[in-house]
């Protein structure tokens, strides 16, 4: 089983790295499969690299059922 998780990304550094925010946390990922990611879109990330991006709306209604569901 995978797990692949929503988040924003903060920064892109280079042509393939970004920094995501996630629940507070920031990592360096690897956007060489989503080129076209900016400063403000949602990603799914899945270990350290993102493998697409999703609607805003879309990603926070994700995120907000994690937060209930670890509530």
């Amino acid at each position: 089983m995978c797990l692949a998780l929503p988040a924003r990304v903060v920064a892109v550094s280079g042509v393939e790295m970004a920094t995501i925010d996630l629940g507070g946390i920031r990592k360096i990922i690897s956007i060489a499969l989503v080129p076209e990611v900016r400063v403000g879109d949602y990603v799914i990330v899945h270990v350290g690299y993102a493998i697409g991006m999703l609607d805003p709306e879309e990603a926070e209604a994700t995120l907000r059922l994690f937060a209930e569901l670890a509530a």
